[in-house]
């Protein structure tokens, strides 16, 4: 019991660091920009050393798309674990409304500092696209194929880039003051449009 005690304190020393961090470094990108701001500074505004900044976030771009990971293991087991005939886009949805408000401030400041960023944006879309996996491996289990067969990718791609233009339209200058009943009733439309697709897709035979 005690072990179980002092392990939990111990990790939730660990997450409060790890975000602390996150959380200073994203304030220093914004106000100084990405390229211009150091570890070292890093370290030294979030009153750690450098070695201590690296055991949780082995590079720098590592700190500031510290949330993708989280997300990715949380959806991948949200969607293993759904009920029986649910659908993976409703799973897809609920996650999506479920996470939309939490470090919605930060996803916003996280956007400002890599829109100004051409290798910055395409360094976040390819992390998005490790989502991918684990989305494909839902819908290929919706449409009964393994997960490289061609519908399963085509549905998979559909959905990372319907969600990438979400995701960018939301934190947008044009969409600043976007409520969260506006921004629900755009993953709706998103779904709305995916669920479609693939219900097309399943009318057709497979051609392979």
């Amino acid at each position: 019991m005690h072990e179980r005690v002092v392990g939990g304190l111990r990790e939730r020393k660990k997450q409060k660091t790890r975000d602390l961090i996150a959380t200073t470094a994203l304030a220093l990108f914004a106000e100084r920009g990405y390229q211009a701001t150091t570890v070292a500074e890093i370290a030294d505004a979030s009153e750690v050393s450098e070695r201590t900044v690296f055991a949780y976030f082995p590079t720098k771009e590592d700190i500031l798309f510290s949330d993708h990971l989280a997300l990715e293991l949380s959806l991948a087991e949200t969607l293993a674990q759904r009920p029986a005939g649910s659908a993976a886009l409703d799973v897809l949805r609920d996650f999506l409304v479920e996470n939309l408000s939490r470090s919605d401030d930060q996803a916003r400041l996280r956007w400002q500092i890599v829109s100004h960023d051409g290798l910055l944006r395409s360094h976040q879309r390819a992390r998005r696209a490790a989502f991918g996996e684990v989305i494909a491996a839902a819908i290929a289990a919706d449409l009964g194929e393994a997960i490289d067969d061609l519908r399963p990718q085509l549905v998979t791609a559909a959905v990372i880039a319907a969600f990438t233009a979400t995701y960018e339209h939301r934190f947008s200058v044009r969409s600043k003051s976007a409520s969260r009943e506006q921004a629900v009733a755009v993953i709706d439309e998103t779904i709305a449009f995916l669920r479609g697709g693939l219900e097309a897709i399943r009318a057709f035979p497979k051609p392979y």
